[in-house]
Parts: structure tokens; sequence; C-alpha cells
């Protein structure tokens, strides 16, 4: 993944609902060309940031047992406000239906407390060995890459509810 746009996540419950922060700093590389003299998150990052929050729900509902998961679909999506530097987007997911290999969430994003961006996203997950028997070790790497920075970003003991 280019940009890992989960800083943290602060709620999680296994196959329901997720709750994730991105802390936006100006250091952001994006943000440079993302407007010059005013600089904002693109729309597309904020619905990737409601991506990322996702897969790490699906990862961790089926205990990582997928490498890889692309976003299929985003239906209903509004832009309600602007992400700048200095600010904290908190994504909220619930699921909206689950099967064997896409779900569908529906994401909630606020700045402080103000609506920032809603969607329904339907993900899909695989591994890529499925595709291509020759890529099981790509696969494995994957997963455990994802289940490293899963610990880095997911510390139950630390989170308030």
């Amino acid at each position: 993944m280019r940009f890992s746009l989960v800083d943290r996540i602060v709620e999680l419950e296994r196959g329901r609902s997720i709750t994730a922060v991105k802390n936006l700093s100006l250091a952001e590389e994006y943000l440079q060309d993302h407007f010059p003299g005013f600089a904002v998150m693109p729309g597309v990052l904020m619905i990737e940031t409601c991506v990322q929050a996702g897969a790490w729900l699906m990862r961790y509902t089926d205990d990582f047992q997928f490498s890889t998961i692309l976003l299929k679909q985003a239906k209903a999506v509004k832009f309600n406000s602007f992400v700048t530097p200095g600010k904290q987007l908190r994504v909220t997911l619930k699921t909206h239906s689950w099967g064997p290999s896409e779900c569908t969430f529906k994401c909630e994003s606020t700045i402080d407390g103000e609506s920032a961006v809603s969607a329904r996203i339907t993900l899909h997950q695989l591994n890529l060995r499925n595709r291509n028997p020759s890529l099981a070790q790509a696969d494995s790497d994957l997963i455990a890459k994802m289940k490293e920075v899963f610990h880095q970003i997911w510390q139950p003991a630390l989170t308030t509810a």
C-alpha cells in the first residue's frame, strides 16, 4: 500500500464495525500539489481511508485468510467537508452485508464531529495464489506484513470505549 491512511484503530468489533483515525499532517506528500496555498486531502484518499479501514475489519474478522482486499464499488458518495492539515479524520464503518468474498459497508467520516464524507463501499477479498499458484509466497508475505502493521495500529488495551 503506497499510503497508509489509517493511523490508529480506536474501536473494532469482529464482523460488525470499525472506527479508525487518520491524522492529517502538512508533511503528507500529496498535499504539496493538492492544492498549493490551500492544502486539502484529496477526495479519493478520503474514500481510500474508508477502504483501508474496511480492509482491516475484514482481515481481523477472517483471521487474515486473504492477502488482497480491493475496492469493488463505491456508491452514494457524498463529500461534505475539506480535511486540512492539523485535523483528524475519524472513519466509522458498519457492516451492511458479509459474504464469502465480498463485504459491503456503510461509511461515515467526520472531522470535529461534522460530516466529511459518507459512502457505501463494497470490498472484494482474494488470494493471489487462486489465480496463479506461483504467487503463494507473495500471499504469505503480504499476510505477514499486514499482521505486523495491524498490531501497530490496533492495541485494544490502550483504547477507550
